[in-house]
């Protein structure tokens, strides 16, 4: 009688799912970024959220996280299932030799990274960048773009002098002139421009940039959830063609999420509305050739298996 009145109490009330025997479904804990990414993307147009509701399971959004290291720091500690990161951030990951895996890539367009400079700096080469100051943040993006920039125009690297900062001391510093130039990424690169009378020394394509955002999951969660992982998947691929076909709109709903300024949106939007895919072997291969150039430049100790380290997808729609 007592479970009777119970059942039919929840079932009043819309709350059976709260009953013995009907527990809600797996929960999916996507580590966000403040970042424009297909997670970003998803996240705010709910698709992500209805995706998962529809194979039984919910979206949990852990973060925002600063940066992707963080964020791997907790899929490590095993209290994220996905998240977003670029090209080094997997190879510091697989370095470590967290438990994760690369199910998707998305290159970075030549506008959204580089090595900046103040408008008004006497420096119109890379070459010009010796005996200067650099801000960087140590082993990601920024560091692997100096490198790379220093490497191409046959500069020793350490006539450049690196200082090591997060992406917001790095911007502060470059606006008060503590530094001479900054390698960065987008949104830093658009917030630059638009407010720290930068302009861009080289962009990704001058530096010569292998760099992508990935998308990355633990290997628990792709063994043990590999219909919700493809839901996840398919999802991102649809968010991303949406985003490209709307870069303005995408672009409000990144600085929208980065709590940016809204005049930065149509840059955002045209910097990152690029397309994602699963990873293929090229890009395998470029991030092979980042991770050689990691360890010949003494950032990881050791060149991890990329290969090993990535989960090829395909889109089921």
């Amino acid at each position: 009688m007592h479970r009777r009145a119970l059942l039919a109490l929840a079932i009043a009330s819309g709350s059976a799912a709260a009953l013995p025997g009907h527990a809600a479904g797996p929960a999916v804990r996507i580590g966000w970024l403040r970042a424009p990414n297909d997670l970003t993307t998803g996240r705010a147009r709910g698709t992500l959220r209805h995706a998962l509701e529809a194979q039984g399971a919910t979206a949990e959004w852990p973060g925002p996280f600063p940066a992707a290291a963080p964020a791997l720091e907790a899929m490590n500690a095993g209290s994220i299932d996905i998240t977003a990161g670029s090209s080094t951030a997997c190879i510091t990951a697989l370095a470590a030799r967290i438990p994760m895996l690369i199910f998707a890539c998305q290159p970075i367009s030549a506008a959204g990274e580089g090595i900046l400079v103040k408008r008004g700096a006497p420096i119109t080469r890379i070459s010009e960048l010796q005996g200067r100051s650099v801000a960087v943040n140590r082993g990601g993006t920024g560091e692997y773009l100096l490198m790379r920039a220093l490497d191409r125009n046959n500069i020793p690297a350490d006539s450049v002098r690196r200082v090591y900062l997060s992406p917001g001391d790095s911007g502060a510093a470059f606006a008060q002139g503590h530094v001479d130039a900054w390698a960065a990424w987008d949104p830093f690169i658009s917030i630059a421009l638009a407010s720290y009378d930068a302009r861009l020394l080289a962009d990704g394509d001058a530096i010569g940039s292998d760099n992508a955002v990935t998308l990355m999951c633990s290997r628990h969660f792709a063994e043990t959830r590999p219909a919700l992982l493809q839901a996840v998947f398919d999802t991102c691929l649809a968010d991303n063609a949406w985003a490209r076909a709307n870069p303005a709109e995408a672009g409000r709903i990144w600085t929208d999420a980065m709590a940016l300024p809204a005049s930065l949106a149509p840059a955002i939007g045209a910097n990152n509305a690029v397309p994602t895919r699963g990873v293929t072997d090229q890009d395998v291969a470029q991030i092979a050739q980042i991770a050689d150039w990691y360890v010949a430049s003494g950032i990881v100790p050791r060149r991890p298996d990329i290969g090993a380290g990535v989960l090829r997808l395909r889109p089921s729609r």
